[in-house]
């Protein structure tokens, strides 16, 4: 076993790298409704959305690009099959999955879109089961999968509870997305075997950011308003998602999948929190301890089943 995969299977460093890949991407939610504003987009301009997202993911990969060619990588030696792979991967993973979700977005609630996206975990376990000998459902795995989606539910309950109306081009759209995130992970987990894990994540990224790019000023959107303090948000969501896609490629190469995916759980918890903290909302709330509750138990539930294995 080399090192690198002795150490990115080790249970601890699964849990704080997982984790830290949730949190940053929590503190997208609350970076990215401020980024809307100091850009000026409209709630319902999705091709405007298109063209942010597509700055934030092709400006991702190219820091991870550069970092690999002055880490000695050669980042333009791969054979043609590998570009294909890269293509398709960024085509999956990143434009039409936000796509999917941020047409669904439009159409339905901030609070039941994190509920439905949240359901990429339940995909990802399932997805494994199928193509991966050790990657079965277990008891342990449906059991952590089900109840760290109670938390998700229970962090999103308001006062007046949840409707579960459904409509093609809101909840269904984000359910769309979540399932492409899901199978491009999974293929990208594969990809990622015959590939450095960096170069790939730099590689889909900035192939979904300039896909993303080209539809959105195709589709008529436009960004305005770059200042210090917007471009610098701008940069932060590049660095977070370069950081966290390349280390959770990294997990998912060396470990299972329903090891890795439950961590998803924390992402709308982090979220939720750290938009209570960066827009002054109430974070004191008897559901968000429950919630956090409910999806540690189910992390500990899958990891335990893994670890003890």
């Amino acid at each position: 076993m080399s090192q690198q995969r002795q150490f990115f299977t080790r249970t601890w460093v699964v849990v704080v790298l997982a984790s830290l890949c949730c949190l940053l991407w929590g503190s997208s939610y609350p970076a990215i409704k401020n980024g809307y504003a100091m850009f000026g987009i409209a709630p319902q301009d999705v091709p405007s959305k298109m063209v942010f997202a597509g700055y934030r993911f092709a400006a991702a990969g190219l820091i991870l690009l550069l970092m690999s060619a002055i880490g000695g990588r050669s980042v333009f030696r791969i054979s043609a099959a590998g570009w294909r792979q890269l293509w398709l991967l960024g085509t999956t993973q990143t434009a039409i999955q936000y796509v999917f979700f941020y047409i669904g977005l439009a159409y339905t609630t901030g609070v039941k879109s994190s509920i439905m996206n949240a359901t990429v975990s339940f995909f990802s376990v399932l997805i494994a089961h199928f193509l991966y000998r050790d990657d079965r459902l277990t008891w342990q795995r449906t059991a952590g999968c089900l109840i760290g989606f109670a938390g998700v539910m229970v962090v999103n309950l308001g006062r007046g509870g949840l409707d579960f109306d459904f409509t093609l081009l809101g909840e269904g759209f984000v359910v769309i997305a979540a399932f492409i995130l899901a199978a491009a992970s999974i293929y990208g987990k594969r990809v990622s075997q015959g590939m450095d894990g960096v170069l790939m994540t730099g590689w889909q990224l900035f192939f979904g950011g300039v896909l993303l790019l080209v539809g959105g000023y195709a589709a008529g959107g436009h960004i305005s308003g770059f200042t210090f303090a917007s471009t610098a948000l701008l940069a932060y969501l590049a660095v977070l998602s370069s950081a966290a896609f390349s280390l959770w490629s990294l997990l998912l190469k060396y470990n299972s999948v329903g090891k890795v995916t439950i961590f998803n759980f924390l992402v709308p918890i982090f979220g939720a929190l750290l938009s209570a903290v960066f827009l002054d909302e109430s974070i004191l709330e008897w559901k968000n301890l429950v919630a956090l509750l409910l999806v540690c138990g189910g992390i500990w539930l899958v990891t335990r089943e893994r670890s003890s294995a």
